[in-house]
């Protein structure tokens, strides 16, 4: 019996996949730094004289008191914008199990195994902390997500040349961790149900499959009709975000004839923009604004909950993901690309331990009867967040060397036909277009040989 072969782990993408991936974190990075920005200057206002009217800011309430929808802004931001940050995270999770890593069950096992590992370990981490400290283990979910805008940001101001491979890898982990996040806000966030919205959202949702299956895709029709299921998933009790995340996976993601993209693909590209550069930089300005003063600092690593959330972000991310890749990778017998090491992957592993915008929601969504305790996990989600960074930014520095050699080899494009060279040696048209480039760079050098030899036998001759 043959013995099974082996598969290349992190090896090089297709060019399809590498160029969405290239579009897709592009945005991601410009929004990751605005959102870097927006954070700052949230922190700023709440530890400024500007702190009274910054809070007045987040606490004004407006909307309608008879659908439930009498909000602050900051729940505005927190149930609204953030539900458009959802929707776009169906749509990649519903690209990703129809055209991405996902919809290999073998090529999928690494990313999934690595991304819940990457969550069970904090929690856990969170657990034993918590519990041994005698602290609430209410908090448990917080370090779990992983912030992919963010980590971006951080990719982009310290100017590491990830190669497309790692920058794929940790997409797909946020992709499953984003999910896992859903799954625990709706199981484990929703305490009280009203039936009747849930099931007239559900309704609304099938009538949103069914135009959509029809090929109805006025915008007119659909805007309205995803606000109604917004606001009625927000009357059930159910986290609103959650209605994004059922829109998103609604949306065909595979081309038909006669297209050139998919309507999930020019959806995705419209709102993604939206998405990270407005959303979820506005939930930030609101959401990260804690006072941090020295005190307040001290106790992030003297109570329980919080330094559990610390641990669990930067301990406990790094070490399930990697363990979880690694793991998996020796049970899959898939090879790690011979261009990268382990420490590359731990590298990114670390980065996961950003768990900026859903573990900010969670950490309101755990504590909303303590507003003391839920700012103090906020303040641990920001350090733990800082640290994740700057011990994953120092493990990426290491590298960047070897990470800025293999991008160039990605980006080379010598005969200048759009496509990475990469990718073209098994075309025999490619390497008689470098032949052609040679051969007339050959004819130039003995044309200018010959110049040079004319030049030096005139100045040889006599005076």
């Amino acid at each position: 019996m043959a013995a099974p072969t082996s598969r290349k782990f992190l090896g090089r993408l297709s060019l399809p996949e590498r160029t969405f991936i290239t579009d897709a974190l592009r945005t991601e990075t410009v929004g990751g730094v605005i959102l870097l920005v927006a954070a700052i200057v949230a922190l700023i206002l709440a530890n400024t004289p500007l702190s009274g009217l910054y809070g007045g800011i987040k606490d004004f309430s407006f909307g309608p008191r008879t659908l439930h929808l009498h909000l602050s802004v900051a729940s505005w931001a927190t149930d609204g914008l953030l539900t458009i940050f959802f929707f776009v995270a169906g749509i990649e999770l519903k690209r990703e199990l129809v055209a991405g890593e996902l919809r290999d069950p073998k090529a999928a096992a690494l990313p999934v195994i690595a991304a819940v590992c990457g969550m069970a370990v904090p929690a856990l981490v969170y657990v034993a902390v918590s519990a041994s400290g005698g602290g609430s283990l209410k908090g448990w979910a917080v370090p779990t997500a992983t912030d992919i805008a963010f980590a971006l940001a951080v990719l982009a101001v310290l100017g590491t040349a990830l190669p497309a491979a790692l920058r794929a890898f940790l997409l797909t982990l946020a992709v499953v961790d984003d999910l896992g996040a859903i799954l625990i806000i709706a199981i484990f966030f929703t305490q009280h149900i009203n039936f009747i919205a849930l099931g007239l959202s559900i309704a609304a949702l099938v009538l949103v499959w069914l135009l959509h299956r029809k090929g109805v895709r006025t915008a007119w029709i659909h805007l309205p009709l995803a606000v109604v299921v917004w606001a009625l998933m927000h009357a059930s009790g159910v986290h609103a975000t959650i209605a994004g995340v059922a829109m998103g996976l609604m949306l065909r993601c595979t081309v038909r004839e006669g297209e050139e993209h998919s309507p999930a693909e020019r959806v995705e590209h419209r709102l993604r923009p939206v998405s990270a550069g407005v959303a979820v930089p506005l939930f930030a300005l609101f959401a990260a604004g804690v006072p941090l003063s020295g005190s307040a600092v001290a106790d992030v690593f003297s109570r329980p909950e919080t330094l559990g959330v610390v641990l669990g972000l930067v301990v406990g991310k790094a070490v399930g993901v990697f363990g979880g890749t690694w793991c998996a990778a020796r049970f899959t017998r898939a090879e790690l690309n011979e261009d990268l090491a382990w420490a590359d992957v731990f590298a990114v592993a670390a980065l996961a331990g950003i768990g900026f915008t859903v573990s900010l929601l969670i950490g309101e969504l755990a504590f909303p009867a303590d507003p003391t305790l839920a700012g103090e996990i906020k303040a641990a989600v920001l350090i733990g967040s800082l640290s994740a960074a700057l011990f994953a930014g120092i493990l990426l520095k290491l590298r960047n060397t070897r990470y800025q050699r293999l991008c160039q080899e990605e980006e080379r494009d010598e005969d200048m036909d759009g496509i990475p060279d990469v990718y073209e040696l098994d075309s025999p048209e490619y390497h008689l277009r470098m032949a052609a480039i040679h051969e007339a760079k050959a004819a130039e050098h003995r044309r200018l040989a010959e110049v040079a030899a004319a030049n030096d036998s005139g100045d040889d001759g006599p005076a």
